[in-house]
C-alpha cells in the first residue's frame, strides 16, 4: 500500500524529518556509509522489519556492501536472540538476491572451534581491557560471551571492531532495558575512540526509527559512560 496515497499528509512530515532534518542537522551529521549501518543496526534493534526491508537498498547504495549487511544481520544474534534476528535474515537475503548477489558471500570466520574461546577473550581484551583475559573463567555465561560472542562474531572479517561496537551500541539502544549493557559498550565505543560526540550524533540520526523516549534514555547513558571513560583516563 502507498502510504503517500493513503496518508499523504503524515508521510510529508516524516520524511520531512527523517530524510531531510535530522541528516542535515549540521552539529549533527556522519558519514553516509556510517549513518546507514547505525540506521540498518537500529531497526534490528526495534524489530522495525518492514522499515528494514525498505531502508537495505539504500544502504547498498550509500557503501555498505553485502558482506557487511550480512556481518551485522549474524551479530545481532547475540544481543537481540535468534528468535528475532531469523526473519531479518530472510528479508536479507530476499533483498541482496533481488539485486543480483550470489548467496552464499564468500565466509568471513577466521576462527576455529578449537581456538575461538581463546581469541574470543583476546577479542574482549582488546576493546575492554586487559582484564578480560580471563573473565571467561568465572561462569559458563562469560565463557561463551568470550567463546560465542566474541570468538564467533567479533574476530570475523567483513566488519572493523569500531563498526561492530556501533552496531551494538544501536542494537543495545534500540531494543531498550539494556542499560548497563548499554553504559558498557558506550565506554568500548569510547575505548576504540568513538567519543562521546560521535555517539551522540549516532542516537540523533537514529531518533525517527525508534522515538524520543529510547533515544534520550541511550543520551543518558552515553553521559554516564563519558564520565566512567574520563575517571578511568585519570587512573
Amino acid at each position: 500500500m502507498d502510504l503517500y496515497k493513503t496518508d499523504p499528509e503524515f508521510m510529508t512530515r516524516l520524511d520531512h524529518f527523517r530524510l531531510e532534518e535530522v541528516p542535515q542537522e549540521p552539529s549533527q551529521q556522519l558519514p553516509e556509509d556510517t549513518r546507514q549501518l547505525a540506521i540498518l543496526a537500529t531497526l534490528l534493534g526495534c524489530q522495525g522489519q518492514e522499515v528494514y526491508r525498505d531502508q537495505l537498498p539504500q544502504a547498498l547504495a550509500a557503501g555498505l556492501t553485502p558482506v557487511m549487511v550480512k556481518e551485522l544481520v549474524y551479530q545481532a544474534v547475540d544481543y537481540l536472540g535468534w528468535g528475532r534476528v531469523k526473519p531479518f535474515l530472510l528479508a536479507t537475503n530476499e533483498v541482496l538476491a533481488a539485486l543480483g548477489a550470489a548467496l552464499p558471500l564468500p565466509g568471513q570466520a577466521t576462527t576455529t572451534l578449537e581456538n575461538r574461546l581463546q581469541r574470543g577473550a583476546e577479542t574482549q581484551a582488546a576493546i575492554f581491557g586487559p582484564h578480560m583475559l580471563e573473565a571467561w573463567k568465572e561462569n559458563h555465561i562469560n565463557r561463551w560471551l568470550a567463546a560465542n560472542c566474541f570468538g564467533d562474531y567479533y574476530t570475523r572479517t567483513g566488519l572493523t571492531l569500531k563498526q561492530r561496537e556501533l552496531i551494538t551500541f544501536c542494537l543495545l539502544s534500540a531494543q531498550g532495558g539494556c542499560d548497563p549493557q548499554l553504559t558498557t559498550h558506550a565506554r568500548a565505543n569510547m575505548n576504540l575512540g568513538q567519543d562521546k560526540d560521535f555517539l551522540l550524533k549516532v542516537v540523533s540520526q537514529c531518533l525517527p526509527y525508534i522515538g524520543y523516549p529510547r533515544s534520550l534514555n541511550a543520551i543518558a547513558c552515553v553521559e554516564r559512560a563519558a564520565e566512567l571513560w574520563a575517571q578511568q583516563q585519570t587512573k
